[in-house]
């Protein structure tokens, strides 16, 4: 079937209601500031037929060293059009010549795959009620100081300069950070998300420092709903489930291309910003 009557828009915050609309009937937990959030730092278009939107798909720019794409979404009375795949195109147009990133439904893998993309891992969605845990040693609060390196660190370990998501978390979320000879040699973010809150990205040396990181915000959130979107490879899954955090699903991470030099870093990624931010 064709999709010649739907015009293609630029994403504008008037659109931000039905966007909402769109992944509370796709199940996903995104309130009206998650979507906003997504849009500030992002391009996008949206898919309209008969003034009613029908598709999205944002392009997040970490300026010229990568993109992810994501919010790829369309009204489940449209599917089965080819709306997805015009919705990657213009995507894939806007994104320009950047190495691209994104997570992938078992349902969009083929469409990706077609356009490009390889699988490159496991994304793996945590969530549930903190348990009661006592603050761990060595982690503090942020200072006004330490943003300059938390941005390079998530640089290293992203490799991506991602200064702008950065700056935005601080200023809707916290960062506990770890310091190391008065260097910040690790950090976690935490903000408000969906049913509850979010804690990552996770930046650190090693999974023990991951793990102290993640614990000092479970302890000061003591039966409030959390999430952590971490990697299988990672290996920080097991013990999330320990923490009440349950494995509730995921995604398949792409790229394209799907190099990527990894052996160089000295910081490592254990838990995403979301899975759509990477």
């Amino acid at each position: 079937m064709q999709t010649r009557q739907i015009e293609i828009a630029a994403f504008s915050p008037d659109h931000l209601e039905a966007a909402v609309a769109l992944s509370r009937q796709a199940g996903w937990p995104h309130r009206p500031q998650d979507w906003q959030m997504a849009l500030t730092l992002s391009e996008g278009v949206v898919a309209i037929e008969n003034d009613r939107v029908v598709g999205t798909v944002l392009v997040t720019p970490y300026k010229r060293d990568c993109a992810t794409i994501n919010m790829v979404l369309v009204d489940e009375t449209m599917r089965g059009r080819g709306l997805g795949r015009r919705l990657m195109e213009v995507a894939l147009q806007i994104a320009g010549d950047r190495p691209l990133r994104l997570v992938a439904t078992t349902e969009g893998l083929p469409l990706y795959e077609k356009l490009g993309f390889h699988e490159t891992g496991t994304v793996l969605q945590h969530q549930g009620l903190a348990g009661k845990i006592g603050a761990p040693a060595g982690t503090s609060a942020t200072t006004a100081g330490d943003l300059p390196g938390i941005i390079g660190l998530d640089r290293l370990a992203f490799g991506a300069d991602r200064e702008k998501l950065i700056t935005y978390l601080a200023q809707v979320g916290e960062f506990a950070v770890i310091r190391r000879n008065g260097v910040v040699s690790g950090f976690a973010c935490l903000r408000p998300f969906g049913r509850g809150e979010v804690i990552g990205p996770v930046v650190a040396s090693d999974i023990d420092d991951a793990r102290i990181l993640i614990e000092h915000h479970i302890a000061g959130r003591p039966g409030r709903f959390l999430r952590v979107d971490t990697t299988a490879e990672a290996g920080l899954s097991p013990w999330l489930a320990t923490q009440g955090l349950a494995h509730v699903g995921g995604g398949i991470a792409m790229r394209k291309p799907s190099a990527d030099d990894v052996a160089a870093r000295t910081a490592t990624t254990f838990a995403l910003a979301s899975q759509a931010l990477g």
